[in-house]
């Protein structure tokens, strides 16, 4: 059966029904934008074979719209923002349009899994039990991330935030998250005007507000243009998933990857660590003396880290997506600068011992890399540890029925100390490995 889907986060659920069947193919692929995408010849052959074609609608998907029109009348297609079965919000800025980023509220999705279901049988009903059985696997990972998204933002007091584009509208209504202030509408290729810019310039620098949340594919120099000498948190969301693999699971990473970046940038002030995260040196005793146990079983202190540049990041192995990924960032920028490399040295500090063994955590790092060096300890180090680093972890039990399966809400940043042991920064997780390699190569100098 030949399935044709338009962006990665609706493909994510329909891979995920159609696994040992069929694989539906993609066709805004890697970083492209849905904006400005339109299917290349190969991709169109594929769209007239199709028995199944599951796009976005319009506002997000303006060229596809026009390809589309060409096909056979006959052809099953799927306008997502037309569903009368989800929820669909009008665009702040523009009420004519509507907003295209529904995914974003997870309960949508769970409505969605159920019409991508009832669709893949009628279709194909021989294999219909295959549909079933995957959409049953599909509904716990969803439930899942429903469950952890409204257990994360419940009660939640946070510093007030403002968007470069107006993405997070689905986010904020289902998750009482409250941002205040957008640059931008989802509008493809859209620049501001001057009077626009100037306001925003002026709100961001008046001091009211605590993070400016971009995607991933606004600039540095645009970012510098807004904000000017504005001293605020920067987070760059990925609400498409172009940097995850597509996949059954890129839904579930993306919506993690997007909580931990918005608390990140938000911060809680809860009494627990507050400090900002972004891209700037911060002041303040951090770091202190300890005795963890790496990989090979050996006892490493405070004193055996001197000598190189220290890179630091405490997170955990069972972490799906932000330890992952800030590790692979961490480590790609090592591999941009080559021998310079070799005055840095990776670590990976684990902040839930009660599974992070010595044993496990050896299978962990080797399959990094070989040059990072994973640490873990007792309980109490750890929370000693993670004192001294102002790092905030917490157990988060979303399911009470299987409590082992926890996972741990922690804070995502890259400590880099001198080669004396001396704190030099504190970098974001959402930091890509270019920007990482070039502030390295900084210190270097």
């Amino acid at each position: 059966m030949n399935v044709v889907v338009s962006i990665k986060p609706v493909h994510s659920l329909v891979s995920g029904l159609m696994q040992g069947s069929d694989e539906p193919t993609l066709l805004v692929k890697g970083d492209a934008s849905p904006y400005t995408y339109s299917p290349n010849k190969a991709q169109k052959a594929s769209l007239q074979k199709a028995d199944l074609i599951i796009w976005t609608g319009f506002e997000l998907e303006p060229r596809l719209a026009a390809e589309l029109k060409k096909l056979n009348p006959s052809a099953q297609v799927i306008e997502l923002l037309d569903n009368p079965e989800i929820k669909i919000l009008p665009q702040r800025q523009d009420e004519t349009r509507r907003d295209p980023y529904f995914w974003l509220d997870s309960r949508n999705m769970l409505i969605l899994l159920d019409a991508f279901t009832r669709m893949l049988i009628d279709i194909d009903p021989v294999r219909s039990h295959l549909y079933v059985r995957n959409r049953a696997h599909m509904l716990e990972v969803l439930s899942k991330v429903d469950r952890e998204l409204e257990y994360g933002y419940r009660g939640m007091k946070a510093g007030v935030g403002y968007l470069y584009y107006d993405t997070l509208q689905y986010f904020e209504q289902a998750y009482a998250l409250k941002i205040r202030g957008t640059l931008l509408n989802t509008v493809a290729n859209a620049t501001p005007d001057t009077a626009r810019l100037l306001k925003a310039h002026a709100q961001l620098n008046s001091g009211d507000y605590r993070c400016l949340l971009a995607e991933t594919d606004v600039s540095d120099e645009q970012i510098h243009l807004l904000l000017g000498k504005a001293k605020i948190n920067i987070g760059r969301l990925d609400s498409l998933g172009r940097q995850f693999k597509p996949g059954s699971d890129l839904y579930a990473k993306l919506m993690r990857y997007n909580t931990q970046v918005i608390k990140q940038c938000l911060e809680i002030p809860d009494g627990k660590d507050s400090a900002a995260e972004n891209n700037t040196v911060i002041g303040g005793e951090i770091g202190g003396h300890f005795i963890l146990v790496n990989q090979r079983g050996e006892q490493i202190t405070d004193r055996d880290m001197l000598g190189k540049y220290q890179l630091i990041y405490f997170g955990y192995i069972s972490c799906p997506d932000v330890c992952p990924t800030s590790l692979h960032v961490m480590l790609q920028a090592l591999k941009k600068i080559g021998d310079k490399a070799k005055a840095f040295q990776p670590y990976f500090i684990s902040i839930d011992p009660e599974r992070d063994t010595q044993t496990v955590m050896q299978d962990y790092v080797n399959y990094f890399d070989k040059r990072l060096i994973g640490l873990t300890g007792t309980k109490a180090m750890t929370a000693t540890m993670a004192k001294h680093f102002r790092v905030r972890y917490e157990k988060i039990i979303t399911d009470p029925a299987h409590p082992e399966n926890y996972q741990m809400d922690h804070t995502s940043s890259i400590f880099i100390f001198d080669p004396e042991g001396k704190f030099v920064a504190r970098v974001a997780s959402n930091i890509n490995a270019t920007q990482m390699a070039e502030r390295l190569l900084e210190l270097l100098d």
